[in-house]
């Protein structure tokens, strides 16, 4: 699967954009902006973009009106197809954002409900009941999001309703030419709908993506050869800043030996899980640090440990933002350019070393070292093997352990380690080193 060695980026269209938060209606080109960016993304390593949600909505895009029609605040299915045109051209693939679990009071099945109540023919595209009343005085009360209902819950048990996702899927490989699926909320979404998703999805492209968007919970559940390819890694996501903050990098290594150490017990060994240090629902990573020193150090984790790395837009040059109780437009900001600095450089070397190394994109788990403040993660692939090491600390520190080799290069700067005599880690460093297995 060719995203088990590519690094993504994610992108929320209608912040990104500079797009009214409401729908005023009014069809603007503001997509071609990524486009614009076409050349940035590549350059700094990313060969696949995920799009939050780009159909008509209500509002924020996970309240769709039409899975078949571009936002008109982003402007017309061709100007995205340009976009998905120029994407392609600079060798990066497009993951678009699924969001089946529910759709919009304006959709158009759920407008139709609301017209004709028994009479509609959509009726049973929803969880129903004449019986009672909505929120909105709707006449029926229906079933919505985890109380929230302004986005109405479908149902995925109604064969029209697979008909009609699965037709929308198929335009948008036709007129998109897209790669795969992030799927929203993908914990909730029916398990026989996801089996005929993959069913689909491989018969119009072998090597089509799914990805599940997971918080808690046993991700082999839907992440399997019958439904999902990946799902969102929320477990280390907490793990990796939290070990910093609290320098005890005991946390995240924890986890990742639990989620793919050598042990036959561990859970995902052998899987492909999304790995982020910020997306548009959380904190960015410049904001939730209490350290920024241990920026760079956050992102060497994530490209080292298993996974397919995915970057969100503006976090790569350290912007910042904080979650806010009613309103994530913080998260989801326009910006006017993309930027480049230090951090960003490091971010390219990461990138690079990542997508180039198949310890890194395949290889097995464990430490070789560990303390509060230090750890050297070992990543093993056929005949190559990379030592992800990492120093938090404010002071040199000296790791004394069997390399089992005397030479090694970094992957991210391209000089050559000695492992004479101790490997000595500078402040607030990381390094990916390589060597023969």
């Amino acid at each position: 699967m060719w995203a088990y060695e590519s690094v993504f980026y994610q992108i929320v269209p209608i912040g990104f954009c500079g797009a009214p938060r409401e729908n005023d209606g009014k069809t603007i080109n503001r997509i071609s902006k990524v486009a614009d960016w076409a050349e940035h993304i590549a350059k700094l390593g990313a060969n696949a973009i995920y799009f939050s949600p780009v159909f008509e909505s209500d509002k924020h895009g996970y309240d769709t009106r039409d899975y078949r029609k571009i936002d008109c605040r982003l402007g017309t299915n061709a100007d995205f197809a340009a976009v998905c045109k120029t994407l392609h051209e600079n060798d990066i693939r497009i993951v678009l954002d699924g969001v089946f679990n529910h759709v919009g009071r304006g959709f158009w099945a759920f407008r139709d409900v609301q017209e004709k109540k028994w009479d509609s023919p959509y009726k049973d595209w929803f969880h129903i009941s004449f019986d009672g009343n909505s929120n909105y005085n709707d006449g029926f009360w229906y079933e919505g999001w985890e109380g929230h209902y302004e986005l109405v819950k479908l149902n995925l048990r109604n064969p029209a309703v697979v008909d009609h996702i699965f037709a929308c899927i198929r335009g948008w490989v036709e007129e998109f030419d897209i790669d795969g699926l992030r799927l929203d909320v993908a914990y909730m979404l029916d398990r026989d709908f996801l089996k005929k998703l993959r069913q689909f999805t491989a018969s119009l492209k072998p090597d089509f993506l799914l990805i599940g968007e997971t918080l808690h919970g046993d991700y082999n559940q839907i992440v399997n050869d019958e439904m999902l390819h990946s799902c969102t890694n929320y477990e280390c996501y907490k793990g990796l800043y939290s070990s910093l903050n609290s320098m005890n990098l005991f946390e995240i290594t924890h986890s990742l030996m639990r989620q793919f150490g050598p042990e036959n017990w561990t859970l995902y060994k052998g899987k492909h899980l999304l790995s982020f240090v910020d997306n548009h629902d959380v904190t960015r990573a410049a904001s939730i640090l209490t350290n920024p020193k241990h920026l760079p150090l956050l992102y060497g984790m994530m490209f080292g440990m298993p996974g397919i790395p995915c970057l969100y837009y503006g976090s790569e040059w350290g912007a910042e933002g904080k979650k806010e109780q009613h309103s994530d437009d913080v998260l989801r900001p326009c910006f006017d350019a993309p930027e480049w600095n230090d951090l960003t450089d490091t971010i390219q070397a990461m990138a690079k070393a990542h997508k180039e190394s198949k310890a890194l994109c395949y290889g097995d788990f464990k430490h070789v070292v560990l303390t509060n403040k230090q750890a050297i993660w070992e990543r093993v692939y056929e005949d190559e093997r990379v030592l992800v090491a990492i120093n938090a600390d404010s002071e040199p520190y000296t790791a004394h352990f069997d390399a089992r080799c005397g030479m090694a290069e970094d992957l991210i700067t391209g000089k050559p380690h000695d492992f004479g005599g101790g490997s000595e880690l500078p402040p607030y460093s990381v390094a990916f080193w390589k060597t023969e297995r």
